[in-house]
């Protein structure tokens, strides 16, 4: 399983890419191995202004619909537009081309998890 160390997570298997105060957020390759092939990616929240762990979007798989939280505090400025016409990438470079949304952050970073942590709560 992959869990870049640059990164940070969360508990709800996101990742977020800091860089100065704006985050890149997408799903870990662990979210995307256990939803299976993912189908559609819905964001509806561009340009709003969302707290941590509020739903920023919807991943849906083959056999489910699962939400996507926000990781920290901020402002969605970024749709990755490449996942309208190709949502498989989100299941093939899950840390690069499957990127979900761009952040302007608000809010606290602290609560997120090292890859270390993460690594645990996955039992990778």
């Amino acid at each position: 399983m992959n869990i870049p160390q640059e990164l940070k997570y969360t508990k709800d298997h996101e990742w977020v890419k800091i860089e100065g105060d704006i985050a890149t957020i997408g799903i870990t390759d662990f979210a995307q191995s256990e939803l299976g092939d993912i189908v559609y990616v819905e964001v509806e929240t561009v340009g709003e202004s969302l707290d941590a762990e509020e739903v920023f979007g919807t991943v849906e798989a083959v056999k489910t619909v699962s939400d996507l939280f926000m990781p920290i505090a901020g402002e969605v400025t970024e749709l990755n537009e490449k996942l309208a016409d190709e949502p498989e990438l989100v299941n093939s470079d899950p840390y690069g081309e499957g990127w979900m949304v761009k952040v302007k952050i608000t809010g606290d970073v602290s609560a997120l998890l090292s890859s270390e942590e993460y690594a645990d709560l996955v039992g990778a």
